[in-house]
C-alpha cells in the first residue's frame, strides 16, 4: 500500500457506476481514492459535490469523508507507463468503457498495470473482453499480481448466486439471467452504446446442448422478478444480451443446455420499438444502432414512466438430488435509486477484502465465482435491496399460499400458516363491517355479494381444494359470499389472483414482521386489463395478534369511494 492507505485509482471515476463505486467508498479511512477521467474539471467538480453535506456519502452514513479524495487528469489513449507511475496506484479499477468498443489494444491498461506490478479490476460486462483476459494469465502470475475483468452484476454476481443455488441440484440443465433496471434510473452514455452494439447482431448461446446463434435484442423470455419477501417487479420480457456468461457458463457446467442472457426495460413499449429497429439491423436495412446511441438515450430518460424498482434474476433449471426436474431462480429487486449501486458492489467488497490483507489468488482471470453471494449481501444491507430464492420442484404439490411465498413462508406466524395451510377446512370467528354508502359502492356490493354493515358479526369461512385453486365460501352472519383464489400465470406469476364474479384482482403477498399484505398490482374485467390506477385497492392485512389469526380486508376506488371493509379473527375448526 501506498504509506498507510491503499491508493485507488478508479478510471471513470466520476461517471455512472465509477462514481456510486467513489461514494460507496469515501468514508473509508484507509484509502487514498484517485478520481480520474480526461477531463480534470470534471473530476475537480465531483470530487467537490462528494465533499458536500448533499454529497453521495452522506446518503450513506455521514458526509465526514474518511477516504483521502483527490481528482487526476487519465487519459487510457496517453503515456500508461508515465501516468501511473505518477499517480502510484495499489490497485487500478477501470469503470469508463464500453468494453465492447475497446478492439485495438484492448487490454493496454491492464498490460500497463501488470508490468508496474499494480492490481487491477473492472466492471466489464463484453463477453469478448471478459473472456480474453485469461491470455494474461501467465505473466500476471509472474508478476504476483491479479487481474479480474466482469466483477459486475454479469458476471460476478450472477455467478454467486448460482453456485448459491447449486447445492440444490445433482445437474444444471438451463441457465438464464437478466437485469431490469428502473425507468427512473438515468442510464449513462456507455452503456447504450454497449447494448447498441450487438442489436440485430449474432450472440453466442447455448441450444440443446449446442453451440447457437441467437439475435441481439430480438430473442426473447418472460420472468416475473419476484424475491420472497417483497412485491414482485411487474412481468416483462427480456431481450436477449451478449453477456460474459454467455461464454463462461458452458466450460464450468458440464452437461449445459441452454443459456440466456438478457434486459427488461420499462416502458416495455419503447423496448419494442428498441426491438424493432435491431430487427432492421438483422435484415441489413440499418448498418448498426451504435449511431443513434444519443438518441436512444435520450428516449429512456425522456419516457420515465412506471415504479422506480429495478430487479435481476437467475434461474436454472434441471434434476435434483433425488431425479426429480427442479427449477430455482435467485431474484433481487433494488428500491428507488439503488438499483444503479448493485454492479459496483463486487469491487467494494474486493477492496474491504484487501484492506483486511485477504488478496486474491494472482493472476488474469474473468470475476465469475470470485466472490459468495454472501458477499454481496453483507452489502445489500446498506440499502433497500431484497433478494432471495425460490424453489419449484416437479410433482411436489403445496398449498397456494406456500408456492407464492416460497421461502418466506417459513417466516410466516403459525396462525396465518394454519389458515393457509390448505385442504378442506373450516375456521370461524367474529367481525366488524362497514359499507360505502356511494350508489357506485352499493351496486359493486350488491353484484358481488358483499354482507351488510355490522358490529361483531358471526363470521364462518369454508375453504375448499379445487384443482390448483382455492375456494372460499364466506358467511357473515346468514349473508354468503364467495371468491376463489389461485396462483398467476404467465405475466402474472408469483401473484395470488382472486376472482369475484367477472373481477380478477391480482395481489402481491408480502410478509412484513406478524403480518402478510395483500398489494393489488392488477386487474382484470372478464379478462380485460384495467388501469392500475383505477384499481380496488385500500390497506387489506392479515396478522397474528395474541396467538389468533386477524384479519383486515378493505375494498375501494377513486371511481367508488370505500366499497366495504371488514376486520375480526378466526380460529381453525378442529
Amino acid at each position: 500500500m501506498s504509506g498507510e492507505r491503499l491508493s485507488l485509482l478508479i478510471i471513470g471515476g466520476y461517471g455512472t457506476f465509477g462514481g456510486r463505486l467513489a461514494q460507496l467508498l469515501g468514508e473509508e479511512p484507509r484509502l487514498r481514492l484517485l478520481i480520474a477521467g480526461r477531463s480534470l474539471e470534471k473530476a475537480d467538480d465531483f470530487v467537490a459535490d462528494l465533499r458536500s453535506p448533499k454529497g453521495g456519502a452522506g446518503r450513506l452514513g455521514g458526509n465526514d469523508l474518511g477516504a483521502r479524495l483527490q481528482a487526476v487528469a487519465f487519459d487510457r489513449d496517453g503515456d500508461l507507463a508515465e501516468q501511473l507511475t505518477r499517480l502510484k496506484p495499489d490497485l487500478v479499477v477501470d469503470a469508463s468503457g464500453p468494453f465492447q468498443s475497446f478492439t485495438r489494444d484492448a487490454y493496454k491498461v491492464v498490460q500497463a498495470c501488470i508490468d508496474l506490478d499494480i492490481d487491477y479490476a473492472d466492471l466489464a460486462d463484453s463477453t469478448g473482453f471478459v473472456a480474453g483476459i485469461a491470455e494474461l494469465d501467465a505473466q500476471t502470475r509472474a508478476k504476483g499480481v491479479f487481474a479480474l475483468s466482469g466483477l459486475s452484476s454479469l458476471p460476478a454476481l450472477s455467478f454467486a448466486a448460482l453456485e448459491a443455488m447449486a447445492p440444490h441440484f445433482s445437474r444444471i440443465e438451463s441457465v438464464s439471467a437478466g437485469i431490469a433496471p428502473s425507468a427512473h434510473v438515468k442510464i449513462g452514455l456507455n452503456v447504450v452504446k454497449a447494448i447498441a452494439s450487438y442489436a440485430g447482431r449474432p450472440v453466442a448461446v447455448l441450444r440443446e446442448g449446442r453451440p447457437a446463434t441467437g439475435s441481439g435484442l430480438i430473442d426473447d423470455i418472460r420472468v416475473t422478478i419476484a424475491p420472497p419477501d417483497v412485491a414482485p417487479l411487474a412481468s416483462r420480457t427480456f431481450l436477449l444480451v451478449d453477456a460474459p456468461d454467455l461464454a463462461l457458463l458452458p466450460s464450468r457446467l458440464a452437461g449445459l443446455q441452454s443459456t440466456f442472457t438478457g434486459v427488461g426495460t420499462e416502458p416495455q413499449a419503447l423496448q419494442r420499438l428498441l426491438s424493432a429497429a435491431a430487427r432492421l439491423v438483422r435484415l441489413r436495412l440499418l448498418p448498426s444502432l451504435l449511431p443513434f446511441a444519443r438518441l436512444l438515450q435520450a428516449a429512456s430518460h425522456r419516457f420515465a414512466i412506471g415504479d422506480h424498482r429495478g430487479g435481476m434474476f437467475v434461474r436454472a433449471g434441471g434434476i435434483d438430488g433425488e431425479g426429480r426436474k427442479l427449477t430455482c431462480g435467485w431474484h433481487l429487486i433494488a428500491e428507488g435509486d439503488d438499483g444503479p449501486f448493485i454492479p459496483v458492489i463486487g469491487v467494494e467488497a474486493l477492496v474491504r477484502r484487501l484492506l483486511e490483507g485477504k488478496r486474491p489468488e494472482s493472476g488474469a482471470r474473468p470475476a465469475a465465482g470470485e466472490l459468495s453471494l454472501k458477499d454481496f449481501e453483507a452489502a445489500f444491507r446498506r440499502f433497500s435491496i431484497t433478494s432471495g430464492i425460490r424453489l419449484e420442484r416437479e410433482e411436489e404439490p403445496q398449498p397456494l399460499y406456500r408456492r407464492i411465498l416460497g421461502s418466506a413462508w417459513e417466516r410466516l406466524p403459525p396462525a396465518l400458516a394454519a389458515i393457509h395451510a390448505g385442504g378442506a377446512r373450516t375456521a370461524s370467528g367474529r367481525a366488524r363491517i362497514e359499507r360505502g354508502r356511494g350508489l357506485i359502492a352499493r351496486l359493486v356490493a350488491l353484484a358481488i355479494g358483499f354482507p351488510p354493515a355490522g358490529d361483531d358479526v358471526p363470521v364462518t369461512v369454508r375453504f375448499a381444494a379445487e384443482g390448483d385453486r382455492e375456494i372460499w365460501t364466506r358467511t357473515f352472519g346468514n349473508r354468503n359470499f364467495r371468491s376463489w383464489q389461485a396462483e398467476g400465470k404467465g405475466r402474472d406469476q408469483h401473484l395470488l389472483a382472486e376472482v369475484f364474479g367477472p373481477f380478477r384482482v391480482l395481489l402481491a403477498l408480502v410478509p412484513e414482521e406478524n403480518r402478510l399484505r395483500l398489494v393489488v398490482r392488477g386487474w382484470r374485467f372478464f379478462g380485460l386489463p384495467l388501469p392500475l390506477f383505477l384499481a380496488p385497492g385500500g390497506e387489506t392485512y392479515e396478522e397474528e395478534r395474541d396467538g389468533r389469526f386477524h384479519f383486515h380486508v378493505e375494498i375501494g376506488g377513486r371511481l367508488t369511494g370505500l366499497v366495504v371493509r371488514y376486520a375480526g379473527w378466526l380460529v381453525v375448526e378442529e
